[in-house]
């Protein structure tokens, strides 16, 4: 689900709609289908409602970035940025839970640089030309590391109530972006804006479903496997003749899914 979330996204882009009010619509139905959950596993943390609130922070901007990125810049390239996730996956297993990074999981890291390296198209470092989207797609990676990271320090926290924290937190860090004038916001026409309400109900499923699996598996496991969405997020993108690639980004392609399906074997 999340490797064709581009799909809605980019489909409201060209409907008009801004990817900040995006935000707000999505995650904002998101979020508030979710508040009576909330309200209702209150007394399950009680005493823990800093971590939501920095669930809610790190969620929450992994979300805003993640949505503005992929409204503002190339499918296939954020979504590589993006998902470099096992290299701060596992990074972060080791230094916050003490996970073992074993030789072959260095080398899944440095296979996922790599490629994404190729698809990039650098042969150096100072050949990376990286505009204002991609920072963002790197941020959303590390912020949502950083996200699955609590999600699992925490797992006294009801589920439900650390989805729709992270959730919620999505709309509010986009409010404030227009309030300090970091962002703009025009109210959309009803059919866009009905869309991104839909689209907040497609979030709804795939967040529940991805935070489940982060809840209970290993965080450098959980890093590799989510990145086999690129691959379906770049078939889909090229099959709709939104983005085409060279024999070269291909082998960056082959590379960063050769090292998370290698990962995944001795995870």
């Amino acid at each position: 689900m999340w490797g064709f979330a581009w799909l809605p996204l980019h489909l409201l882009r060209e409907a008009g709609i801004d990817g900040v009010v995006v935000t707000v619509l999505a995650f904002g139905t998101a979020g508030g289908l979710l508040l009576p959950l909330l309200w209702r596993e209150r007394p399950r943390w009680r005493g823990n409602g800093h971590w939501l609130l920095a669930i809610a922070l790190l969620g929450g901007f992994a979300n805003v970035s993640f949505t503005l990125a992929m409204s503002y810049g190339e499918v296939v390239r954020v979504m590589v940025l993006f998902y470099l996730l096992p290299v701060w996956g596992v990074l972060g297993g080791r230094i916050f839970l003490g996970e073992r990074i074993t030789l072959l999981r260095f080398a899944t890291m440095v296979g996922a640089l790599a490629g994404a390296a190729l698809i990039l198209g650098a042969d150096t470092l100072g050949d990376f030309r990286l505009g204002w989207p991609d920072w963002l797609a790197i941020a959303c990676g590390l912020t949502f590391t950083g996200n699955n990271l609590a999600f699992r320090l925490h797992q006294d926290l009801p589920v439900g109530s650390k989805v729709g924290a992270m959730l919620l937190g999505a709309p509010l860090l986009a409010l404030a972006l227009v309030a300090c004038g970091l962002q703009t916001a025009t109210a959309p026409a009803a059919g866009p804006a009905g869309g991104a309400v839909l689209y907040g109900l497609l979030v709804v499923i795939a967040t529940g479903m991805s935070q489940y699996g982060v809840t209970h598996l290993e965080a450098g496991r959980v890093a590799v496997l989510i990145i086999l969405e690129l691959g379906v997020t770049v078939v889909s993108a090229v099959a709709l003749g939104v983005d085409t690639l060279s024999p070269r980004e291909w082998a960056g392609v082959a590379l960063v899914l050769a090292a998370a399906a290698a990962e995944a074997r001795t995870a």
